[in-house]
């Protein structure tokens, strides 16, 4: 079996300088090298790239890649402290994206806008739209307003939720944008889907971002950056899996590893993350369980 025919190295590769892109660009920005708006746009065009090279949920998950490489250049840059369970973090997250790669799905299940199309169509993925879009409806109007302040989960769920629309809709502008500014026949109302879907995914990112700046303005940045990774991974990952069907193309033991590697994933990042400032000092533990000895 060729092995190079199997893995789609291309979509791998942008894939992972995406990750490591979107992670080093916020320490790049502390340390003054790169401004905000020009993170934002970094992220997104590598986003774009990666989500058009590879199937969603491999590109999803490998997300995560970013919070470690961040950590670890953070600590070299900016001279951040990565103590022992941020070091085990990164090693479970490294260890994770490498069982995602190895069994996700290597080959897209659409690859045509004809075919994309069809999907949006679905009446499976339009009910699971209907109701996302009244979860989002009650979140940003009801929820959030009242509750938003006092519970992380309400701006996280708000930010997850449109991860429904913004990768769907950045893979779709990748499929349909070809025909869109040809001036084929058969590609009629190929620029009003792609000129829809452009408008959907701007309005989805800035709502996004509106929404970050209020929870990172509330809540501790690095609870909230594990949370939402987590949450908003498995969000897109069950919108794509509707969409696209890419799980079709994945046996029961490739399916179980998928799960496991993400589990995986999200422990390193939670360590990374949620347990940053635990100074765990193995020598002062060791002179104590010596004297209780």
């Amino acid at each position: 079996m060729d092995f190079q025919a199997e893995l789609p190295f291309l979509g791998l590769s942008v894939a992972v300088f995406s990750s490591l892109l979107n992670g080093s660009t916020f320490v790049l920005q502390k340390k003054g090298i790169l401004r905000a708006r020009t993170r934002v746009a970094l992220g997104q065009i590598g986003n774009f790239l990666a989500y058009n090279a590879a199937p969603a949920v491999l590109v999803t998950p490998l997300g995560a890649l970013g919070i470690p490489f961040g950590s670890v250049l953070a600590s070299y840059l900016l001279k951040e402290r990565l103590n022992f369970l941020g070091k085990l973090g990164c090693l479970l997250s490294c260890v994770g994206s490498i069982i995602l790669i190895i069994h996700s799905p290597k080959s897209e299940n659409i690859t045509s806008r004809a075919e994309f199309e069809e999907k949006l169509s679905n009446p499976v993925f339009l009910s699971y739209l209907c109701v996302v879009l009244l979860m989002l409806t009650l979140l940003i109007f009801w929820l959030a307003p009242v509750y938003g302040k006092k519970h992380i989960m309400v701006y996280i769920g708000v930010c997850s939720l449109l991860g429904t629309f913004t990768v769907p809709c950045t893979k779709g502008i990748g499929l349909v944008a070809q025909d869109a500014f040809t001036n084929n026949p058969s590609s009629t109302g190929a620029a009003s889907i792609f000129m829809c879907l452009l408008a959907v995914l701007g309005c989805s990112i800035l709502i996004q971002f509106r929404y970050i700046n209020k929870a990172l303005e509330d809540f501790d940045s690095c609870i909230f950056s594990a949370l939402y990774y987590v949450i908003f991974t498995t969000s897109v990952l069950l919108a794509t899996a509707i969409l696209f069907q890419e799980w079709t193309k994945v046996g029961a033991v490739d399916f179980l590893a998928i799960l496991c590697g993400f589990i995986t994933v999200s422990t390193g990042v939670i360590l990374i993350q949620m347990f940053k400032e635990l100074n765990i000092n193995f020598r002062e533990l060791n002179k104590t369980l010596e004297k209780k000895e």
